[in-house]
């Protein structure tokens, strides 16, 4: 049975970007329960009216970055604007400024945008990859993004994972053969993301998405 409770009413109201690469469905119940109300758009000018925005994600790095071009001038106003903004799995990825996974295709550069300086880069470990499955986060940092989830268990899917330049905006982590970013966030704190889906991590993930509503309301 599950001990999360709801709040009573709406604490924020989000936009989750839908640019053809995401978890729509799940990720809007997620929220919903967390307290939000959510709008999926393709529209720029819902993001200036929403609370915060959510870039969800799932395949590769240049189809997003090429899904989600003609957003890229929104989001990175939205972000400077010291507005919450919050990439899940590729979408985290999306928020660095370059992958690896590009080049590993055969694809040349393909720029992210560049909120949290870094590249993405494939595990390199004597393990399956895709990383598939349930890992324990270790929080390393505080950020209202990971209150009260030091020591829980996240599901991840995903080859690649966020080298950030600067090591202060490595969040939490996880081991997969290697300790990796499992939250990242940038320095004002506003534009963060989970490599991991919470939307399809149980008590943990509602944990953070009710984290993320609550910021959201407190902006």
């Amino acid at each position: 049975m599950s001990t999360f409770e709801p709040p009573a009413e709406t604490l924020a109201d989000v936009v989750l970007v839908d640019y053809g690469l995401g978890n729509l469905r799940s990720a809007t119940r997620g929220l919903e329960r967390a307290g939000a109300s959510v709008e999926i758009t393709d529209d720029p000018e819902a993001f200036a009216a929403a609370d915060g925005v959510v870039l969800p994600g799932v395949g590769a790095f240049r189809e997003g970055m090429e899904n989600a071009g003609p957003l890229r001038e929104a989001l990175t106003d939205h972000a400077d604007a010291g507005r919450p903004l919050f990439g899940i799995c590729l979408g985290m990825q999306m928020l660095l400024t370059a992958s690896e996974e590009a080049d590993h295709a055969g694809e040349g550069d393909v720029t992210g945008l560049d909120l949290i300086p870094g590249t993405n880069v494939r595990f390199d470990v004597d393990r399956k990859v895709p990383h598939m499955g349930w890992n324990e986060l270790e929080v390393e940092r505080d950020h209202p993004i990971v209150e009260g989830v030091n020591g829980e268990y996240a599901y991840f899917v995903h080859s690649y994972y966020a080298e950030p330049d600067d090591p202060d905006a490595v969040v939490a982590t996880a081991d997969y053969g290697v300790d990796f970013p499992a939250v990242v966030a940038n320095d004002a704190g506003n534009v963060f993301g989970t490599q991991f889906h919470p939307e399809k991590s149980g008590e943990t993930g509602l944990r953070i998405l009710r984290n993320f509503v609550e910021y959201c309301a407190d902006r």
